[in-house]
């Protein structure tokens, strides 16, 4: 597998990585953001508190919710 670099601003939190990295929609999506929505997006993670709802937020993503 091709190792890709998605975000050239802010770190992606680990939680999140994880989350993008199962769900190929939603890293494609991700990818593809300015870089002021992904900040938004990964602000947003600090609010999330399980692995359950990383992946919702994920699926959010990929089906263009966010």
């Amino acid at each position: 597998m091709e190792n890709k670099n998605y975000v050239n601003g802010p770190e992606i939190p680990m939680g999140l990585g994880m989350a993008l990295a199962q769900n190929s929609e939603a890293m494609d999506r991700f990818s593809a953001f300015p870089e002021a929505k992904k900040r938004a997006v990964i602000e947003h993670t600090h609010q999330i508190r399980s692995k359950k709802e990383m992946q919702l937020y994920a699926q959010e993503i990929a089906q263009g919710k966010i």
